[in-house]
């Protein structure tokens, strides 16, 4: 692979992100915008609209749903050990062990990879990469809440609140259509075809606000191992378990990708919500965000994007 085919895998599947995150960027910076809002749009509207859409559309069987799930299951919990074993070795407090466990293990698996996903593996890889999407979120939702909340939240609260997710809720009908061969009235096809079609380009606008707000903590030492758990452990993760459960095509890129991104943003709002070093785990977002191309580019050479 040539210096000017990774300039081209670049160029083609992740300069059009950035340029449409830093428009993000640049607008929450010149207007003063809540990017919460957005948020809840993307979350209850755009998001299961674009889920339901990629599986309905793709015909995914349950198998290809039970492996991804599996995988995502396995291959974040393995990250998550990892870290762990590093925290404790370099002997980091409490708040900055959970801090680098959530900011290792939860992946930008929505706004960042099911584009990346988009530009490089077509509609198929997109189709994969949204059931690690909801595989991740799900996680996120249970084990990494009770992880921030350091045990102080009931746990059968997090998994009641699994009950708010309408990306689980897509997948279920998404299942049920296909099994049933159903489809959506036109007028209603149509509506949620213009939804999720406007999930992706949302998604990556809503990144860069969130960016914006990103401070630098100066706590270098667990930046690094938190950029490093996520952005080079996670992938090599990833590759060997795809191996290891026989993974291929479109699954496996997708699910190699999907485990490569950087943090996901919703570890900031974790992180402010129980006061688990917020500052820097919106430094670890802003940081992995920017350093991924270094690690993505050559990884969707390898993928054959």
């Amino acid at each position: 692979m040539t210096l000017g085919s990774l300039l081209s895998l670049f160029a083609n599947n992740l300069l059009p992100i950035f340029l449409a995150t830093g428009t993000g960027y640049v607008l929450g910076r010149l207007v003063e915008i809540e990017p919460r809002a957005l948020s809840r749009v993307v979350f209850y509207v755009f998001s299961p609209a674009l889920i339901f859409s990629l599986l309905t559309r793709n015909q995914l069987g349950n198998g290809d749903i039970i492996r991804m799930f599996g995988f995502t299951a396995v291959q974040m919990a393995a990250v998550g050990g990892l870290a762990w074993l590093i925290g404790r070795g370099l002997r980091f407090s409490r708040r900055m062990m959970v801090a680098v466990l959530l900011t290792s293990v939860l992946p930008n698996a929505g706004n960042f990879g099911l584009s990346v996903s988009l530009f490089a593996f077509g509609e198929t890889g997109l189709a994969h990469a949204s059931l690690y999407f909801v595989a991740s979120g799900i996680i996120a939702n249970t084990a990494g809440v009770y992880v921030a909340s350091l045990g102080r939240s009931d746990y059968r609260q997090a998994l009641a609140g699994l009950l708010k997710v309408p990306a689980i809720y897509a997948v279920l009908l998404a299942v049920i259509f296909i099994r049933m061969n159903w489809e959506l009235p036109l007028p209603v096809a149509r509506t949620v075809d213009v939804f999720s079609n406007a999930a992706i380009p949302t998604m990556l606008v809503l990144l860069g606000l969130l960016l914006q707000r990103a401070r630098w903590s100066g706590k270098a030492l667990g930046l690094a191992v938190a950029n490093t758990l996520r952005l080079l452990a996670s992938p090599a993760v990833a590759l060997g378990l795809a191996a290891l459960l026989g993974m291929a095509g479109p699954s496996r890129q997708a699910g190699v990708l999907e485990a490569s991104m950087p943090t996901a943003v919703m570890t900031t709002v974790l992180a402010s919500e129980f006061d688990v070093e917020p500052a820097f785990v919106t430094g670890v977002v802003f940081t992995t965000t920017m350093l991924s191309p270094l690690t993505l580019t050559p990884l969707l050479a390898y993928l054959g994007g």
